[in-house]
């Protein structure tokens, strides 16, 4: 059975995630900085993404992996305004968990990547773009243009280790991040993700696509 950790997994896209990729066969490590949830078939590990301590631990307990969905991320700046707002504080609170959590976490867990020629998902927004700039939320927008930077040259450098990295937009979701008026469910966006983690390999590596499979603007 394939291994699959999917950070942030405690609620939200995260948990349908983990959810979903149970059904398909999947046995799902999940992590949490919480209490994890009651779901018995998923495996749940304590992770602050943003400490490189909690990292090593966690990767000290996995054993082999066969993907990794880097899912957990916080979006701070909302209201905020450009007069006033977005206090130094909040730019590093982003940066640490949006940016530098992903690469900790594909960090600690590249060994055990490594045997597998596994797969790597980063989770990215279309508020990432620089091609689509409306304004506002800036450490939000600036932080997932970052790690989209980032999954990028990832691709790259593991490309020759046939490792593959796919960046995506997982849609405007109805989630406490998104917000109840967003466009898909939770479960729509996590099926969305888990087609393109089975889809992808060396030859669709760095790509930024959206969770159902469209090419999205850089």
């Amino acid at each position: 059975m394939p291994h699959l950790l999917i950070t942030g997994a405690g609620r939200g896209i995260g948990r349908a995630l983990a959810t979903a990729a149970d059904a398909r066969g999947w046995q799902v490590t999940g992590t949490t900085r919480g209490t994890p949830p009651e779901t018995p078939a998923i495996r749940w590990e304590r992770l602050d993404v943003t400490d490189p301590a909690s990292q090593t631990a966690l990767a000290a307990q996995l054993g082999p992996l066969d993907a990794v969905i880097c899912n957990a991320g916080v979006l701070l700046d909302r209201g905020q305004r450009l007069e006033d707002g977005y206090a130094p504080e909040l730019w590093a609170e982003s940066f640490a968990t949006n940016v530098t959590g992903v690469f900790l976490t594909v960090q600690a867990v590249l060994p055990l990547l490594r045997a597998s020629r596994g797969r790597i998902v980063i989770l990215s927004s279309q508020m990432g773009s620089t091609q689509r700039a409306p304004g506002g939320s800036y450490a939000y927008r600036a932080s997932k243009a970052a790690v989209l930077n980032l999954g990028r040259n990832l691709a790259t450098d593991l490309a020759p280790e046939g490792i593959a990295v796919s960046i995506l937009h997982p849609g405007w979701v109805q989630t406490d991040m998104g917000g109840s008026g967003a466009e898909i469910t939770p479960e729509a966006a996590a099926e969305g993700i888990l087609d393109r983690l089975d889809a992808l390999d060396v030859a669709t590596t760095g790509r930024f696509e959206t969770w159902d499979g469209r090419a999205h603007p850089f």
